[in-house]
């Protein structure tokens, strides 16, 4: 009876053995190893700086003394006092709601379209698209196409067609603002996603389509949403991450083509408005509570975005 029971036990202990830490470490020692520098360099450079935000949130800190702990006073000022705040919160929100989306959607869209060519066009077509994104202050162009005199681009065309009779002060009137800033920020919305989405679609298994094909899928429709799309979830998960990151951390190119501030703050972002307090008031306590409802949206957005995902293909 005693010899059975040890050896019930022993298989028992075995499992418990081989998820012990010092038994997953001797099997899996070189992964580790590997992961290790990428893993120090995003806890230095990433979650250390987040944590110190949030830690700085709740302190009056100027840089010159020492941070003084005020509790959730920034957070009420953010949200009770500080009405150009608000403003912010709304023009970055229906910037991204319109952005975001439009913008994913014209990376696959483009990236399925050039997938089809032939591998030296697409290519040249790939190089096309994703230029802008990599060109550092390319999106001043527009400037000079929205400039305010005769001489910009879009007043000189319209003078010439007899569509105005004198030039339109583009960035000097809040109605023209925020339309320009969409357009210039969907112009440079093919970046990393773009190339994801098309290196996402030459990994698809061709094999899969023949398979569909008996299964009785009819037509490209549902092979786009029942295997392409199924097939590509990463992708399509990584790209939704990046135009979220994105389109909710517009701030360099409002201050470059609207000024800072804007007219009306019509062009003003969240990131402009930690921009205001971080880098030219100092006042960093101020600056973190305002990155940290930020990067709060961020998370609520992309878990919003991440369970809409699961369902293609279903």
């Amino acid at each position: 009876m005693q010899t059975s029971r040890n050896s019930i036990r022993e298989p028992i202990l075995t499992r418990k053995s081989e998820t012990s830490i010092s038994h997953v470490w001797k099997r899996h020692k070189e992964k580790y190893l590997l992961l290790l520098p990428f893993s120090v360099i995003f806890v230095v450079f990433t979650v250390i700086p987040v944590l110190t935000s949030i830690v700085l949130s709740f302190t009056s800190f100027n840089m010159l003394e020492l941070p003084k702990f005020v509790g959730f006073g920034n957070y009420i000022n953010l949200l009770v006092n500080d009405e150009i705040f608000l403003v912010a919160v709304k023009n970055t929100l229906f910037f991204a709601l319109i952005t975001g989306p439009i913008s994913y959607i014209m990376c696959f869209v483009f990236s399925w379209l050039i997938n089809e060519l032939t591998p030296k066009v697409r290519a040249v077509m790939t190089l096309v698209f994703y230029a802008p994104s990599i060109s550092g202050n390319a999106y001043l162009i527009w400037k000079l196409i929205f400039s305010s005199d005769m001489y910009g681009y879009s007043n000189a065309w319209l003078l010439r067609l007899g569509f105005i009779s004198e030039p339109i002060l583009w960035f000097d009137k809040k109605e023209y603002v925020f339309p320009i800033l969409i357009l210039v920020q969907l112009w440079l919305s093919l970046g990393v996603s773009f190339l994801a989405f098309i290196a996402g679609l030459q990994n698809v298994d061709r094999t899969l389509y023949e398979a569909g094909q008996i299964d009785g899928i009819r037509n490209r429709w549902q092979e786009l949403w029942f295997i392409t799309l199924p097939s590509m979830k990463p992708q399509l998960l990584f790209g939704a991450v990046m135009q979220i990151t994105s389109s909710l951390s517009v701030s360099q190119l409002s201050i470059e083509l609207a000024g800072f501030p804007s007219v009306e703050y019509s062009g003003h972002t969240i990131l402009t408005h930690l921009h205001d307090y971080g880098f030219i008031r100092y006042e960093m306590g101020y600056a973190s509570a305002i990155a940290t409802v930020l990067f709060f949206i961020m998370v609520f957005t992309n878990i919003i975005v991440q369970k809409a995902l699961r369902r293609v293909g279903v």
